[in-house]
């Protein structure tokens, strides 16, 4: 358990005032928690979302080297990805992909410092229109050079639930009943993100809810606390809960793509990753696990100002 700093200790921290750290709570999600009444800080927590909150970082002194078979991928966890990334080494035996899991803001971040090829990422910005914008405005805010993004799937958000729901919970609002213990995911992780605005939605501050400091890494660890019975529901895709026999509360659809730098997507190892995506494999394992729509999958996609916008497959 990381260290607990009391609101005058954080304060000083932050170099901030004390009744400053009470609006970031509830503005701006400053991770925080209440114990007999007064409120403590986890320092790893701080730490990672001062550092989620940073922008305007300098380029990259370090490059990739020169591609020698092995494809370098970092970001976000997702159960077809992880068969492909099976699949791929199974198939290519001069290629090797090694997966990374750092959250979707992780994988963004080191893809700018060139720590991998490709990131996977499905953060979705804030805002008040019909469609939603996924992970450009956040490549806008880290990188100085945008790279190029192509679809991997959609893929349905929701609450992973015992079987036959016996806590009765219908959606997000439901959490702020005290009888309710919930397990969370990450700060940097897109599903913590969606989690946590939708909390906001509700009205529901993430500290009043019993577990919601309890960080588990991955969709799977999420499904296996629910099954397991260590917790009540957890945000989470319907993939997991396909797999473990539990039942699914839906959030929404959202989209989740593989951000590519530019001067190394032509790569051969990278084309080759990228081909798998129109191979009846990625499209029976898909329908397999349930939870996806494969319709954009392959395709590239553009911020929804570029009026260039296509629906065009990438070249290999």
């Amino acid at each position: 358990m990381s260290e607990l700093l009391s609101t005058r200790e954080v304060a000083k921290f932050l170099n901030i005032n004390e009744k400053m750290v009470y609006s970031l709570i509830s503005d701006k999600g400053l991770p925080a928690t209440k114990v007999t009444g007064k409120w403590l800080f986890p320092i790893d927590l701080v730490r990672q979302w001062i550092e989620s909150g940073t922008i305007n970082y300098p380029e990259p002194a370090a490059k990739l080297p020169p591609y020698h078979g092995l494809v370098l991928i970092a970001g976000s966890n997702d159960l077809l990805l992880d068969a492909m990334l099976s699949h791929f080494n199974s198939q290519s035996p001069h290629h090797m992909a090694l997966f990374g899991f750092t959250g979707s803001m992780g994988g963004i971040r080191a893809l700018r410092k060139n720590m991998c090829h490709i990131a996977s990422s499905h953060l979705v910005a804030d805002t008040n229109g019909p469609d939603k914008e996924y992970n450009f405005p956040f490549l806008e805010k880290e990188m100085n050079k945008m790279p190029a993004a192509v679809n991997f799937c959609m893929r349905q958000q929701g609450l992973l639930v015992q079987k036959g729901n016996p806590r009765n919970i219908n959606g997000v609002e439901d959490l702020g009943q005290p009888n309710i213990t919930i397990v969370n995911r990450n700060l940097g992780t897109g599903t913590r993100q969606l989690f946590d605005g939708e909390l906001k939605k509700a009205g529901i501050k993430g500290s009043s809810i019993k577990g919601y400091d309890r960080i588990e890494a991955k969709h799977m660890d999420i499904g296996l606390a629910v099954l397991s019975g260590k917790a009540d529901t957890g945000p989470g895709i319907k993939p997991v809960a396909e797999k473990l026999g539990l039942d699914f509360i839906p959030i929404c659809w959202e989209r989740f793509d593989l951000l590519i730098s530019k001067d190394r997507f032509f790569d051969k190892g990278i084309q080759l990753f990228l081909g798998l995506i129109k191979e009846d494999f990625f499209k029976k394992t898909a329908e397999e696990m349930g939870g996806y729509d494969l319709s954009r999958s392959g395709s590239m996609v553009y911020p929804q100002s570029d009026e260039t916008e296509s629906n065009s497959s990438p070249q290999t």
